[in-house]
């Protein structure tokens, strides 16, 4: 028996997705990543939670304000989610409706990205782990305005209990065996969305198939 539980694999069965403030306004404030690689590793990382098939929360602060609406691309993969519309709360787990839709979920291991990570992120995943809760936090899929404020917040999770980690450690997690069947989806996001990957797959194509063009 593994004498802490909180050290078993991520899995379809025992882990949520959690994205926060991926929104519109706020996520033009982004400045220790290219806004470019950070909207591939937003939407890699929800890709993923569709892909497993995870239960999902989704929450937007002070929409109606300067913070925006919901990036588009996540609305459109998750139609059936009702995203909890913060008015008020900046931390999303001083929100009532937020933390019940967390604990609707069932899961333990919470998946937590949210722009900024100093704020949108790091404040929920304190008190998640106050509250008994798993938390790894995607710092690639969440942004900050300079590399210093992401550093730091990452620290601060890490010395917290929270697993600082990237999206793509998430997703090789979920997967755990090429052999199944969500291989084909986890693939698909991989070529998408880490170009190097792409390529070696390319390379083995030509392995296999040969250069194409060459010597004909």
């Amino acid at each position: 028996m593994n004498p802490n539980p909180f050290h078993d694999r991520l899995t379809a069965d025992n882990s949520a997705m959690v994205l926060i403030d991926h929104q519109t306004g706020t996520m033009l404030g982004v400045q220790d990543i290219r806004l470019d690689q950070f909207l591939s590793n937003v939407k890699a990382l929800a890709k993923t939670a569709k892909i497993h098939n995870l239960p999902t929360v989704i929450t937007a602060s002070y929409a109606e304000g300067p913070n925006g609406p919901l990036l588009p691309e996540i609305l459109e993969l998750f139609p059936e989610v009702k995203v909890v519309y913060r008015p008020g709360p900046i931390s999303s787990w001083d929100d009532p409706n937020f933390v019940a839709a967390i604990e609707k979920t069932g899961r333990k291991k919470l998946i937590m990205s949210g722009v900024t990570t100093d704020v949108c992120l790091m404040f929920p995943v304190l008190q998640a782990l106050a509250a008994g809760y798993e938390v790894y936090a995607v710092y690639d899929a969440s942004g900050c305005w300079d590399q210093m404020s992401e550093l730091t917040a990452c620290l601060r999770m890490s010395q917290a209990g929270a697993i600082v980690v990237n999206w793509a450690a998430i997703a090789a997690d979920l997967q755990a065996d090429w052999r199944r069947p969500s291989a084909v989806g986890t693939l698909d996001v991989f070529h998408q969305h880490l170009p190097f990957y792409s390529l070696l797959s390319n390379n083995q194509k030509a392995d296999k198939e040969g250069i194409p063009g060459l010597n004909r």
